[in-house]
């Protein structure tokens, strides 16, 4: 009785809300703030730390770098997520953020090829490895922290906006890329393009100052407190895949389909529409749509689910992706611009409407004792295999087809395997609508 009094208390209390709100949303923000500006200046990148000679050989190497910052995170997973439920979530907020911000900012202040050789892809490749390490569990710590102080029927909406701060991480990114892009002659090419890089470091203070001043959540201090009253060695690596791994292939079969779609919002379309022929601005101009207008599905996906369930939000968004992603790529090579942008759009509306019950998935199909492990190494693996292979894929296809075409039929094929999971293999969490504690009862 005790705990559920002081966990009523805690949670009444608004300047605690408000702070568990900001500081966890903010690292959202941080985290695809970072990610969307590699991807949106990749052939910015290209030109400044890879050889000139060959310029798909260039983008295919600043896309490597996407895939080794994505290959690292199931380590880093593995390595920082059981942090999380032994020595808390607070710690490994504050250690992410830090971690993603000098990852970014590294790349603002990193000599060209030009200056230092073959030493300029190498360490931009390792900053990326860094970033990585950081995102690893940026963003299934933060849906942690945020779920175990939220509880209640509205999980799914508090997920949804939760996700939706990713569009305002991205929208940034973008903006300011846009922004400094329009510099008269080739300023942006020559020095303004480390400009965002940069203004990782301010975002990053801040984001420590607030997580430091954080309430740890209240699962986490029954959890830390019932091992330490039994003297129990805490093993949520281990306990994770060999009570929870069929929980870990469901998420991952669920997420297969929005796992793709989220990384050719953040860090193919662009490209896919300069390749196409359209000028950079425009591109980018088009990607700052999806980021303004994304957020609205998000948050309608997390009403839904938590109205009348999470399959209806599933269904009707991977039902859409299916009717619609083929299309979506046959119009970005086209020469209309008002085409390519709508295409984009509702690309982005599809996939943001799944995202709600895919990040309350990702948390609360595990208990307290596992819940940082469990989710960091699920949604890691997710992110790695499926999402960043993407671009690898989605270039390769052009190459060989001459079309984004084909690769519209790869993302359509994933997310059919998606559709099957939510029909015959629903992860337990997605079934009920009650709290998330009733849900994922921890291990005797």
């Amino acid at each position: 009785m005790t705990d559920n009094l002081t966990t009523t208390n805690i949670l009444a209390q608004a300047p605690t809300r408000r702070r568990v709100f900001v500081s966890t949303l903010l690292g959202n923000v941080v985290e695809y703030y970072d990610f969307t500006l590699y991807g949106t200046l990749a052939a910015i990148i290209a030109k400044q730390f890879f050889p000139a000679e060959d310029g798909f050989i260039a983008l295919t190497a600043v896309y490597v770098g996407i895939v080794l910052s994505y290959a690292i995170r199931p380590l880093g997973g593995l390595i920082l997520g059981p942090l999380g439920d032994i020595k808390g979530r607070k710690f490994l907020l504050v250690l992410t953020i830090a971690l993603m911000s000098i990852g970014t900012a590294g790349i603002g202040v990193l000599p060209t090829y030009a200056a230092i050789g073959i030493a300029a892809p190498v360490l931009l490749l390792l900053l990326r490895l860094i970033q990585g390490v950081g995102a690893s569990v940026e963003y299934t710590t933060a849906a942690n922290f945020l779920l175990e102080h939220e509880r209640g029927r509205r999980r799914n909406f508090v997920a949804g906006i939760f996700n939706a701060t990713g569009s305002v991480g991205a929208f940034l990114a973008t903006a300011l890329a846009y922004l400094f892009a329009l510099l008269p002659g080739d300023s942006f090419e020559s020095w303004a393009w480390r400009i965002p890089f940069l203004l990782a470091i301010p975002i990053a203070f801040i984001g420590v100052y607030m997580r430091r001043r954080l309430e740890e959540t209240p699962d986490f201090k029954r959890v830390a407190a019932a091992a330490e009253r039994e003297h129990v060695a805490q093993k949520p690596l281990r306990d994770s895949v060999r009570l929870y791994w069929r929980e870990i292939l469901q998420t991952l079969g669920l997420s297969l389909g929005q796992r793709i779609g989220s990384y050719i919002i953040q860090a193919y379309f662009v490209t896919a529409l300069i390749t196409a022929g359209f000028p950079a601005s425009e591109a980018l101009l088009a990607s700052m749509l999806t980021y303004v207008l994304g957020p609205i599905t998000s948050i309608w996906g997390g009403v839904l689910a938590d109205r009348f369930g999470a399959r209806l939000p599933l269904l009707l968004g991977y039902g859409l992706f299916v009717a619609l992603t083929v299309p979506t790529f046959y119009l970005l090579g086209t020469k209309s611009i008002f085409l390519a942008t709508a295409a984009v759009i509702v690309f982005t509306l599809i996939n943001n409407l799944v995202a709600a019950p895919l990040s309350a998935a990702y948390v609360l199909s595990f208990p307290p004792e596992v819940r940082a492990t469990a989710s960091a190494l699920t949604f890691n693996i997710g992110t790695s295999v499926f999402g960043a292979t993407a671009g690898l894929i989605a270039i390769w296809l052009f190459a060989v087809t001459g079309s984004n075409v084909s690769f519209g039929w790869y993302v359509t094929a994933g997310c059919v395997i998606s559709i099957l999971v939510t029909i015959f293999a629903l992860p337990a969490s997605l079934k009920h609508r009650d709290s998330p504690e009733e849900l994922a009862t921890p291990v005797a």
